[in-house]
Protein backbone atom coordinates (compact mmCIF):
# COMPACT_ATOMS: atom_id res chain seq x y z
CA UNK A 1 0.00 0.00 0.00
CA UNK A 2 1.17 3.45 -1.07
CA UNK A 3 0.69 6.44 1.32
CA UNK A 4 0.36 9.90 0.52
CA UNK A 5 3.88 11.07 -0.75
CA UNK A 6 3.38 14.56 0.94
CA UNK A 7 2.35 13.99 4.26
CA UNK A 8 4.90 12.70 6.90
CA UNK A 9 4.07 9.61 8.75
CA UNK A 10 2.46 9.49 12.24
CA UNK A 11 1.32 13.25 11.56
CA UNK A 12 -1.39 14.27 13.80
CA UNK A 13 -3.20 16.89 12.13
CA UNK A 14 -6.17 18.28 13.24
CA UNK A 15 -9.27 17.10 11.02
CA UNK A 16 -11.82 19.23 10.44
CA UNK A 17 -15.19 18.55 12.48
CA UNK A 18 -17.39 20.42 10.76
CA UNK A 19 -21.43 19.37 12.26
CA UNK A 20 -23.21 18.90 15.32
CA UNK A 21 -20.92 20.91 17.97
CA UNK A 22 -18.27 22.27 15.62
CA UNK A 23 -16.23 25.34 15.91
CA UNK A 24 -17.58 26.71 11.95
CA UNK A 25 -19.63 29.18 13.66
CA UNK A 26 -17.12 30.84 15.17
CA UNK A 27 -15.23 30.70 12.00
CA UNK A 28 -17.47 32.49 9.50
CA UNK A 29 -17.61 35.06 12.48
CA UNK A 30 -20.73 34.36 14.14
CA UNK A 31 -20.40 35.92 17.56
CA UNK A 32 -19.85 33.99 20.53
CA UNK A 33 -23.53 35.17 22.22
CA UNK A 34 -25.39 34.12 18.96
CA UNK A 35 -24.14 30.38 18.87
CA UNK A 36 -24.51 30.40 22.73
CA UNK A 37 -28.09 31.20 21.46
CA UNK A 38 -28.27 28.96 18.80
CA UNK A 39 -26.82 25.98 20.33
CA UNK A 40 -27.87 26.31 24.25
CA UNK A 41 -27.11 22.79 25.00
CA UNK A 42 -23.39 22.43 26.06
CA UNK A 43 -21.29 18.65 27.11
CA UNK A 44 -19.65 19.30 30.48
CA UNK A 45 -16.94 16.92 29.48
CA UNK A 46 -15.41 18.42 25.76
CA UNK A 47 -17.74 21.53 25.43
CA UNK A 48 -19.25 20.71 22.19
CA UNK A 49 -22.48 22.56 21.71
CA UNK A 50 -26.00 21.44 20.07
CA UNK A 51 -29.01 22.99 19.21
CA UNK A 52 -31.14 20.48 20.29
CA UNK A 53 -31.59 18.80 23.54
CA UNK A 54 -31.59 14.91 22.32
CA UNK A 55 -28.80 15.63 20.14
CA UNK A 56 -26.88 16.09 23.70
CA UNK A 57 -27.63 13.56 25.14
CA UNK A 58 -27.08 10.91 22.08
CA UNK A 59 -23.60 12.88 22.23
CA UNK A 60 -23.01 11.98 25.74
CA UNK A 61 -22.92 8.14 25.27
CA UNK A 62 -19.61 8.77 23.75
CA UNK A 63 -18.34 9.95 26.88
CA UNK A 64 -20.27 7.39 29.22
CA UNK A 65 -19.66 4.47 26.55
CA UNK A 66 -23.41 3.76 27.46
CA UNK A 67 -24.87 1.09 24.98
CA UNK A 68 -28.77 0.19 25.98
CA UNK A 69 -29.93 -1.05 23.03
CA UNK A 70 -29.06 -4.55 22.13
CA UNK A 71 -29.94 -6.57 18.69
CA UNK A 72 -31.86 -9.34 19.30
CA UNK A 73 -30.28 -11.81 16.71
CA UNK A 74 -26.29 -11.31 17.16
CA UNK A 75 -26.25 -9.17 21.26
CA UNK A 76 -24.75 -6.18 19.35
CA UNK A 77 -25.33 -3.15 20.79
CA UNK A 78 -25.68 0.37 20.26
CA UNK A 79 -26.02 4.31 21.61
CA UNK A 80 -29.38 4.70 19.59
CA UNK A 81 -32.57 2.96 19.09
CA UNK A 82 -31.96 4.78 15.31
CA UNK A 83 -28.68 3.02 15.25
CA UNK A 84 -29.74 -0.31 16.33
CA UNK A 85 -32.36 -0.35 13.53
CA UNK A 86 -30.03 0.62 11.29
CA UNK A 87 -27.99 -2.27 12.01
CA UNK A 88 -30.90 -4.63 11.94
CA UNK A 89 -31.06 -4.15 8.09
CA UNK A 90 -27.69 -6.21 7.74
CA UNK A 91 -29.59 -9.27 9.36
CA UNK A 92 -32.41 -9.28 6.59
CA UNK A 93 -31.85 -9.85 2.91
CA UNK A 94 -33.75 -7.10 1.37
CA UNK A 95 -31.78 -5.01 -0.63
CA UNK A 96 -34.22 -2.29 -1.87
CA UNK A 97 -31.82 0.02 -3.20
CA UNK A 98 -31.47 -0.96 -6.94
CA UNK A 99 -28.70 0.50 -9.15
CA UNK A 100 -30.26 1.44 -12.65
CA UNK A 101 -27.07 0.75 -14.63
CA UNK A 102 -26.68 -2.87 -13.34
CA UNK A 103 -29.16 -4.12 -11.19
CA UNK A 104 -27.03 -4.86 -8.46
CA UNK A 105 -29.20 -4.24 -5.27
CA UNK A 106 -27.76 -2.56 -1.99
CA UNK A 107 -29.16 -2.62 1.57
CA UNK A 108 -28.18 1.04 2.13
CA UNK A 109 -28.84 3.95 -0.46
CA UNK A 110 -25.39 5.45 0.89
CA UNK A 111 -23.57 2.24 -0.17
CA UNK A 112 -25.74 2.77 -3.93
CA UNK A 113 -24.30 6.60 -4.24
CA UNK A 114 -21.08 5.18 -3.69
CA UNK A 115 -21.39 2.22 -6.17
CA UNK A 116 -22.65 4.38 -8.79
CA UNK A 117 -19.30 5.41 -8.95
CA UNK A 118 -18.45 3.31 -10.84
CA UNK A 119 -20.48 3.44 -13.89
CA UNK A 120 -20.24 7.63 -13.51
CA UNK A 121 -16.57 7.90 -13.23
CA UNK A 122 -17.26 10.51 -10.31
CA UNK A 123 -14.45 11.11 -8.12
CA UNK A 124 -15.71 13.64 -5.66
CA UNK A 125 -12.97 13.16 -2.87
CA UNK A 126 -9.58 15.21 -3.97
CA UNK A 127 -6.26 15.10 -2.09
CA UNK A 128 -5.44 18.64 -0.88
CA UNK A 129 -1.59 17.58 -1.24
CA UNK A 130 -1.35 16.26 -4.51
CA UNK A 131 -5.22 16.61 -6.48
CA UNK A 132 -5.58 12.83 -6.95
CA UNK A 133 -9.04 12.12 -6.94
CA UNK A 134 -11.41 9.25 -5.43
CA UNK A 135 -15.14 7.97 -5.33
CA UNK A 136 -14.96 6.78 -1.88
CA UNK A 137 -13.61 9.30 1.33
CA UNK A 138 -12.43 6.11 2.86
CA UNK A 139 -9.93 5.58 0.09
CA UNK A 140 -8.73 9.18 0.13
CA UNK A 141 -8.16 8.50 3.98
CA UNK A 142 -6.30 5.45 2.95
CA UNK A 143 -4.20 7.49 0.56
CA UNK A 144 -3.42 10.07 3.04
CA UNK A 145 -1.93 7.93 5.95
Amino acid sequence: RTGCKHRSRGSKEKKSTLGWGSSRSLELGVPEQLQDRLKPHKCLKCEKSFSQRWHLIQHESIHTGERPYECDLCRKRFPTSSSLLKHQQIHTDERPFRCPDCGMGFKRNSHLVTHRRIHTGERPYECPQCGKSFSDSSNLLVHQR
